[in-house]
């Protein structure tokens, strides 16, 4: 066992003197206030926009707290704005991205590590290759798909299944997949497949029961990108009444009273923070098994 001290930027010799001891901490305390302040400050900001009135956002916008609450705001926009029926579309919308992405993920990942066909390299190999192919590049043509499906000729334009369908195409969320069942032991697939089973009972008995901890994380991946999604729900779905939040929320500030607006903003915030709250545990250990920052 080796006894080696710790490399570190300071010695233990500085960090025993009292001076650099003092500018340390005060540097970790000033550094911990800046990650909140940048953190916490633009929601608690919006939940102090959403209950001030319009006159003393535009005249006081950085006041840190109104001097007449208006918590009627958030029903008026409940109400008025309609934010609840948004809320719903955008509930259905990433509730079925997240399943198409899931379903995607876990069969395209246990056809690549667990069946291994002889085409298998190629097709990983072209999955990779997609993401370094930015998404607007390929804008106009999913769009005209969807006008003018192939085959059926038919099309998916103002219908869920414009967002759900292309969501399935997460080639990340495939190779994180893939990456974790390439660290389960084969010895397993291969003892299950002499008893008898199948390829279907070996994915749903076998693989999917040890695969907890990557299917939270693909399934946080989803659906904290399929909420924040502006810009392909906006071109696949041009009926207003069919939008989800986040493309209906600026098409109302032209028109809808500011404080309104800003309420709308906050009750589309607390669904997310919630999600987080219950799943942080999950969350940050899928960050330290995919390696995002940021």
């Amino acid at each position: 066992m080796s006894t080696e001290p710790a490399r570190s930027v300071l010695s233990a010799a500085d960090r025993r003197r009292p001076t650099v001891r003092w500018t340390l901490r005060v540097a970790q305390a000033g550094l911990l206030l800046a990650v909140a302040i940048a953190g916490a400050g633009p929601i608690l900001w919006v939940a102090k926009g959403a209950i001030s009135p319009t006159l003393e956002l535009l005249q006081e916008p950085l006041r840190l707290w109104p001097t007449e609450p208006e918590w009627e705001n958030l029903l008026l926009a409940w109400r008025e704005l309609r934010v609840g029926r948004y809320l719903l579309n955008t509930v259905v919308l990433v509730g079925g991205s997240w399943f198409v992405q899931l379903l995607v993920a876990t069969t395209g990942a246990f056809a690549l590590s667990v069946l291994r066909p002889r085409y298998g390299r190629l097709v990983y190999a072209a999955v990779l290759a997609t993401l370094f192919i930015p998404g607007t590049t390929s804008l106009v043509a999913l769009y005209l798909t969807i006008l003018d499906l192939p085959i059926t000729g038919g099309s998916i334009a103002n219908t869920p299944w414009a967002v759900w369908l292309p969501a399935g195409a997460q080639a990340f969320n495939v190779l994180i997949m893939k990456q974790f069942f390439d660290a389960l032991p084969r010895e397993l697939y291969e003892a299950a497949m002499v008893d008898g089973a199948g390829t279907w009972r070996l994915f749903w008995l076998i693989v999917m029961p040890m695969s907890g901890p990557i299917v939270a994380v693909v399934s946080l991946l989803a659906v904290m990108g399929a909420w924040k999604e502006f810009l392909w729900p906006m071109v696949a779905i041009s009926d207003t009444e069919q939008q989800p939040l986040a493309v209906a929320l600026p098409r109302l500030a032209e028109s809808a009273e500011q404080n309104q607006v800003i309420a709308g903003m906050l009750i589309a915030t607390i669904p997310p923070l919630v999600i987080f709250f219950v799943f942080q545990r999950h969350i940050v250990r899928g960050i330290g098994f995919t390696g995002l920052k940021g």
